[in-house]
């Protein structure tokens, strides 16, 4: 294993930055706020920790890119930020998330609800559910895993489409497995930053996907006309568990945090950092370094503790019923399900730990 080590004074130029204009900002931040962020070159600090590497295959060695300091996002022309006239972040779900209609919904709130803490101040808004075949997009069975999987660049200009004035930004997300083009394996998620449209897929989180007894597999051999989405009638869908959930929510914040200027994090262990693969990605902590936290709090302008708050409330709801908030589907019954929050218990004690820096 290895560590991706920097100097207390790299690491406080990266979050800080020399540029008078930069530190002045800085220093008019919440003394709880700088508190907190200054965390990040303190070398006895127990909340921020280095960036390990386990293998030649992990993202820093096989990906090489130069690292962005806050100066850099500051400054960066193309970096697209939140306006009074668009400050909604719009959910397109393609396809079911889940085995019933009550559990796909239900999954669907709970990423709503978890977006609104993580992009604190931000409206979440979740546009009606819709199957495969309305986007038109290419699909093909993958020759390795024989599972189906749905073109990312043809459902990315769906969404460009479809994209409300109001919006920041739409994202899709599917339980489809993507490919961004013929010569690909795969990809988890693919966006494009000028017209504020991604589109992820969770099919690859599902415990049993690497599985030789995963069930999505499609008969290679079988013929598939490239207009029959019919297709993708009651394809397969994993178990929704903790994991899952948990998997979910750090990919469509981590490329959410893309859609925000936010590149790859080369400075501490932080959702934003890069991966190329699942062993890689679970490695990867839900929250934010002090660098990246500094850069959203720049581009949205929320409240570090209240921000925090909020994480450990979506936690603490045991359902993702929201007053006043629909998915725009009949409900037969008002059975909410039980959110599975067990693999977040170790972030939210995290948290609380967090705020009793700030509110010290």
């Amino acid at each position: 294993m290895q560590t991706v080590q920097h100097s207390e004074q790299t690491l406080k130029t990266a979050l800080i930055s020399k540029n008078p204009t930069l530190v002045s900002l800085y220093e008019q931040l919440d003394a709880g706020e700088r508190r907190l962020l200054n965390k990040a070159f303190k070398p006895d600090s127990d909340l921020f920790g280095p960036i390990t590497l386990h293998s030649e295959s992990d993202w820093i060695i096989s990906h090489p890119e130069p690292p962005q300091d806050f100066e850099q996002f500051f400054s960066d022309p193309s970096r697209k930020a939140p306006s009074p006239e668009k400050r909604s972040i719009y959910i397109q779900c393609i396809g079911s998330l889940g085995n019933t209609r009550i559990i796909s919904e239900e999954y669907i709130k709970w990423l709503k609800g978890y977006c609104e803490a993580f992009f604190y101040g931000l409206t979440v808004k979740l546009l009606e559910p819709v199957p495969v075949s309305v986007t038109r997009c290419s699909f093909r069975i993958n020759d390795n895993t024989q599972n189906l999987q749905i073109h990312a660049g043809h459902i990315l200009r769906f969404l460009k489409k479809k994209k409300p004035r109001d919006a920041f930004c739409i994202v899709g997300i599917t339980m489809i497995d993507l490919y961004p083009r013929d010569s690909w394996n795969f990809v988890f998620g693919q966006a494009s930053l000028t017209d504020g449209v991604g589109i992820f897929s969770f099919a690859r989180y599902g415990s049993d996907f690497y599985s030789s007894r995963y069930e999505g597999k499609v008969n290679k051999l079988q013929k598939v006309s490239s207009s029959d989405y019919s297709v993708f009638d009651n394809y397969y869908i994993p178990e929704v568990t903790s994991v899952l959930l948990l998997r979910s929510c750090k990919t469509l914040t981590h490329e959410i945090g893309h859609i925000f200027g936010l590149r790859h994090c080369q400075w501490l262990a932080c959702l934003m950092q890069g991966s190329n693969h699942l062993e890689e990605a679970d490695r990867r902590p839900l929250n934010l370094c002090p660098i990246c936290l500094r850069k959203l709090r720049c581009a949205v302008g929320f409240n570090i503790i209240e921000r925090y708050q909020a994480l450990v409330k979506w936690i603490d709801d045991e359902s993702a019923d929201i007053p006043g908030v629909s998915t725009g589907h009949s409900r037969e019954d008002n059975v909410n399900l039980p959110k599975p929050v067990e693999a977040f218990k170790e972030w939210k004690e995290w948290i609380i730990r967090c705020l009793a820096v700030v509110q010290k």
